[in-house]
């Protein structure tokens, strides 16, 4: 039965997009094979199918990797695992992925050339012929905890604060060496550590002198820098043993340790009620990777299941009186042990087919769990069960009490009346066989029995109801914290609705505001990315998401730009050339730019020619955004139009003022490289009409807590721009084509692998017409600004959060180009993964 709480209110979870493959003729599923996924910090998530083809008597074992915007983008791979394989796992950056089969075989995955749907194994190790029961990387040292009861604090390190953890194993400096730890199932711990070199040490240790056989393991890792290993043999009848697995490097060779630990024998199983009623130990986890500390248990039979919470305390042991007498110490001191204490079951639930653990290390102590339940945020707090009959259950981590429900489209509602009694459809239902919560615990993605994957809202109040500004300084937690750790937001946007958007932009800048200097400057892009994919959310913020990603090209320009800019001697002690040159743009507040150009030592300006030429696309773009900004200051009543939010930016002004007097010097040395403009009469000076107008509009704004507006005569001398310069068309990025902005009215989304959906269903594509090109018109590189032609012959990548396009390979040889391209190798301007497009992106 249900409880009657949740029965009142709306169940926070919901199913928000399922995306299935293609039905084929010839091909049936499995159902006795085990899948897995895994989901990463990059929202990224990797799973197994167990589909079998009628014509090849073989299965093929593959590896499909989706990102969570485009999931119908799938990237299978061919795993060239020979059995079935057991388990995946990511690593703490989300940028590689193990793998690991029932024949003892583990791969070590990573992206090509940066592009999330691209992968191939690079190293491995391997146990012959030994199946993989569990698999971990080894620890980094890194670990944070977020505290609720700060969540109004002022300050990131106080929210978020970094706990003293040692890495498994340092190299020479603390630097945290890499590398995987497997458990195989006849009792082998095997250990694989990945030289800077790119070198593979591998060992393997017996867990303990009597190898027994392990069915299910879990590995842990402890604050001294220690692995902790759970084992069952899968009977509930034997204990659940746990060991010690110290690892070294001794003489370039490692070197595995391990100790026996204290076991535990199921309550379950010594309770006469239950005596024999569950034979099998099912699911063996450890409550997080960090927490040696907790573990979770579940046992079952063919039809039930039950769920026990298990913590590891230090208690005193009770000396006798005669030792008392005969030493004094030792009745002073008890000696301490550590033993098992339960610390919560549940009651006979239906049988459990997966359980998935929160990955957000919320802080546990008294007050922060007291005011998490006063704020009704309950994000990392709550783990997943799913059921064979295809319904969900998030449990509270240490109560085991029930938070919320989700019921598939198979399992029986709870229904008031006993008489409606649902006949039980013949065959097995359709359930998940394995489940991932997602890194900030707001969304759950399952893979069912037919290979298909759901995706699950789970709302940050578990379903209660709160009031708006609750609301937001949930999502808002969320997002500083994403933004502190660096990892992607996507599943926070899932809740983000249309009229919060406004609010959250403007409160999430204010907390950047009030963080100290340096860490501005560390998150000052990662902050216009976030800022960018809320604004996407809402259509009348549409607009400025055009505008965030130009404000992310200015900087990552004018930082390129400005570190070509050599001194003239080496040793001058003074500010660095580009340093001196924000200087003296903010102190001389000319309008002439000659003027300001005869404070700076030109010298310091020269480049080679052909460096100078190829920065003419990059310039081309500063002085054509600078032109259309200062032609649409008369009419900045519109903020529905991209290049709004940049008139009142007195910051990104003065970055533009700053890059005119660069391009000027340059012109003088190569006119070729000086943008290129389209002027009514032969003898107007283009650069220094703009720099003039540029700096009036600067002035009025360059002080935040003092804005004027600007004058008429500025805004009659921008009307009249039109009539002597040709306005230049601004290509801003593209209309997103992800999966977010469809899931917003709550609407379940269907979608198939391998197909990308038409654009149904959008509300806000039909404003946007006005600034993007349509299909049959020239394609633009967004970051190299060249020209790609109306169907592009080159590979290019895009990026999977703003959807921005670039060629893959450079066609560029000079280096002040390569220092261009490197700043986006790895990830786009805004920080999101590159995916690889089909040729004919057109």
């Amino acid at each position: 039965p249900v409880p009657c709480t949740l029965r009142g209110r709306a169940s926070g979870m919901d199913l928000a997009y399922v995306c299935e493959w293609e039905k084929k003729p010839k091909s049936n599923h499995c159902p006795s094979i085990p899948l897995v996924c895994a989901w990463s910090c990059r929202n990224l998530i990797a799973f197994t199918t167990d589909l079998r083809n009628e014509e090849e008597k073989d299965l093929t074992h593959m590896v499909h990797i989706i990102d969570t915007e485009h999931p119908w983008d799938v990237y299978s791979v061919n795993s060239g695992h020979t059995e079935v394989i057991t388990c995946l796992e990511w690593d703490q950056s989300g940028s590689r992925l193990l793998s690991a089969d029932a024949d003892g075989h583990i791969k070590c995955w990573s992206m090509t050339d940066h592009l999330a749907n691209s992968w191939e194994n690079t190293v491995g190790s391997v146990v012959e012929g030994d199946p993989v029961v569990a698999l971990s990387w080894l620890h980094n040292g890194v670990k944070l905890a977020l505290h609720v009861e700060k969540s109004g604090a002022s300050n990131f390190g106080e929210k978020f604060s970094r706990v003293k953890f040692s890495p498994s194993l340092t190299l020479f400096g603390g630097k945290p060496m890499e590398g995987w730890i497997a458990v195989t199932i006849s009792g082998l711990v095997t250990v694989s550590l990945l030289k800077p070199n790119g070198q593979v040490l591998t060992a393997t240790e017996s867990l303990c002198r009597l190898r027994c056989r392990v069915a299910l393991a879990d590995v842990a890792f402890t604050g001294g820098g220690n692995i902790v290993v759970a084992t069952s043999d899968g009977s509930s009848t034997s204990p659940v043993q746990f060991y010690k697995v110290c690892v070294s490097v001794v003489n370039e060779k490692c070197k595995i340790d391990t100790e026996i630990l204290p076991s535990l024998f199921m309550r379950c199983t010594t309770d006469p009620a239950r005596k024999d009623k569950y034979p099998a130990i099912t699911h063996l986890k450890f409550l997080a990777r960090d927490m040696s500390e907790q573990v979770l248990l579940c046992a079952s039979n063919q039809n039930n299941s039950i769920v026990e919470c298990w913590s590891l305390r230090k208690e005193g042991l009770p000396v006798n009186n005669i030792f008392q007498q005969i030493s004094p110490v030792v009745g002073d001191k008890q000696p301490m042990i550590l033993k098992w204490r339960i610390l919560s079951a549940t009651n006979d639930l239906d049988r459990v087919s997966a359980v998935a653990l929160p990955k957000l290390p919320i802080s546990l102590t008294n007050t922060d769990l007291k005011v998490a339940n006063d704020t009704k945020f309950f994000p990392g707090l709550g783990l997943a069960l799913a059921f064979h009959d295809g319904s969900v259950h998030i449990v509270h981590r240490l109560s085991l009490q029930m938070m919320a429900v989700f019921y598939g489209s198979s399992s029986q509602r709870p229904v008031d009346e006993p008489s409606l009694k649902r006949p039980r459809t013949a065959g097995p239902l359709v359930h998940f066989k394995a489940m991932q919560l997602s890194w900030t615990s707001l969304a759950l993605a399952g893979v069912d029995s037919h290979g298909k994957l759901s995706m699950l809202r789970i709302s940050p109040s578990m379903g209660h109801v709160l009031d708006m500004n609750m609301s937001l300084r949930h999502l808002l937690f969320l997002l500083e914290y994403c933004m502190v750790t660096g990892y992607d937001w996507w599943d926070i946007l899932l809740h983000v609705q249309p009229s919060m958007v406004q609010n959250l932009v403007e409160k999430l800048h204010e907390e950047y505001m009030r963080q100290n200097a340096a860490l501005q400057q560390v998150l000052s892009t990662r902050i216009v990315a976030m800022k960018a994919s809320l604004c996407k959310l809402s259509s009348s913020t549409i607009a400025r998401v055009c505008d965030y990603h130009a404000k992310l090209f200015l900087i990552a320009i004018s930082c390129t730009l400005k570190s070509l800019l050599r001194p003239h001697f080496l040793n001058t002690p003074d500010k660095s050339p580009g340093d001196r040159l924000t200087e003296i743009c903010s102190k001389i507040t000319d309008v002439d730019i000659d003027k300001v150009m005869i404070n700076l030592k030109t010298e310091e300006f020269v480049l080679e020619m052909t460096t100078l030429q190829s920065l003419q696309q990059l310039i081309q773009w500063v002085g054509d955004f600078v032109l259309y900004l200062l032609a649409s200051l008369p009419n900045q009543g519109s903020p529905v139009r991209p290049g709004h939010s940049f008139l009142r930016d007195g910051a990104s002004l003065g970055m533009f003022r700053e890059l005119m007097v660069v391009i000027r010097i340059w012109g003088l040395l190569k006119p070729s490289c000086l943008p290129v403009y389209t002027a009514t009469s032969d003898t107007q000076d283009s650069m220094s009409l703009l720099f003039r107008l540029l700096t009036k509009l600067w002035l009025c704004c360059r002080e935040e807590n003092h804005i004027t507006e600007p004058d008429d005569a500025l805004i009659d001398e921008c009307c009249l721009l039109p009539s002597q310069l040709l306005i230049p068309n601004i290509d801003w990025l593209p209309i997103n084509d992800g999966i977010i902005s469809k899931l917003q009215n709550k609407q379940l989304v269907r979608l198939q692998f391998g197909k990308a959906p038409g654009l149904v269903g959008h509300t806000v594509s039909s404003q946007f017409d006005a600034f993007v090109r349509a299909p049959g018109q020239p394609k633009i590189d967004h970051l190299r600004r060249l020209h790609l032609g109306a169907y592009p012959t080159e590979e290019c990548k895009s990026c999977t959060r703003c959807g921005c396009v670039t060629m893959l390979k450079s066609p560029n040889k000079v280096t002040a180009v390569k220092q261009w391209e490197q700043r986006w190798i790895k990830n786009c301007l805004c920080g999101g993964l590159w995916r690889r497009m089909p040729l004919s992106y057109s």
